[in-house]
């Protein structure tokens, strides 16, 4: 991770993303990239447009005295504007730099509202073609001791395990390896304590500390969260893409219900950006 992306409203809910941003560049030594996106709303109203800017420059510009006189810089802080749509201007500044992050508070009062509220949070993560974390209601931590890590029965459900990996040994973190299912049928079993071992296998390679779970229930988002609280999980890292099953733990709807109801920081993959999963997985 060398640059983390936060966007930024202005708002105490954003703000506790950048908080979460100046957690993580404290740990991995990356740049932090603030970012506020003024919508095509106001894009034919020149004045507004003038006061839009100098509104935001203005705020950033207090933001950067606050930390500094806070001490909380100890990486390359740095902001931008744009204007036009505001989920493809995030994820395309984040394109533009190597090995990047997105930090992203799903709750805003003011310019990101409507970006930040209900599925338009999840338009962002949808649409990013590099990590994204997100952070509602979330009192940030100091570090990351315990990070939650559901399996599911597809392919691509391993392809967040050497990012999240490296995080765990960044942080020195705890991963929790839970297998989440709603049927009871004993392939979908069999599969998962496959996927169990090799994980396993994996974090041992790695000196990982880590505990495994089974779980089994209806609402596995809800499942998913109740654990993660049972434990007092600081991260719980899931996939965004997956194949259409219905035995997917987290297709479309669930990491949409996770993103929005999880008052745990959420670190979610795209996989058609992280390719296939570890070869030696």
């Amino acid at each position: 991770m060398k640059t983390i992306i936060v966007p930024l409203d202005f708002s105490n809910e954003s703000l506790e993303g950048l908080n979460m941003a100046l957690m993580l560049a404290k740990k991995t030594g990356a740049n932090v990239q603030m970012v506020h996106v003024i919508g095509k709303n106001i894009d034919n109203n020149v004045e507004l447009l003038e006061k839009e800017n100098q509104l935001a420059n203005r705020k950033f510009e207090e933001i950067l005295k606050k930390c500094k006189e806070g001490g909380n810089i100890n990486c390359a802080l740095n902001y931008t504007i744009k204007e036009g749509k505001i989920f493809s201007e995030i994820t395309d500044l984040a394109d533009k730099f190597e090995d990047s992050l997105i930090v992203l508070s799903t709750h805003g009062e003011s310019g990101f509202e409507e970006l930040f509220i209900g599925g338009n949070a999840y338009k962002i993560t949808s649409h990013s073609k590099n990590p994204v974390i997100t952070v509602r209601k979330s009192k940030i931590s100091s570090n990351i001791d315990k990070i939650v890590l559901p399996l599911d029965i597809t392919l691509q459900t391993r392809e967040k395990v050497p990012y999240t990996v490296k995080l765990a040994k960044l942080f020195n973190s705890e991963i929790h390896l839970i297998t989440v299912r709603a049927s009871h049928l004993k392939s979908i079993e069999k599969k998962l304590y496959k996927y169990t071992e090799q994980v396993c296998s994996y974090f041992g390679d790695h000196d990982i500390p880590y505990k495994v779970e089974h779980l089994t229930g209806g609402n596995l988002t809800d499942i998913i969260l109740d654990y993660s609280v049972s434990v007092n999980a600081d991260l719980i890292s899931i996939m965004t893409e997956q194949e259409r099953s219905v035995s997917n733990l987290l297709l479309g709807t669930y990491a949409h219900q996770m993103i929005n109801k999880a008052c745990i920081p959420v670190l979610s993959f795209p996989t058609y950006h992280l390719g296939n999963y570890a070869e030696d997985l």
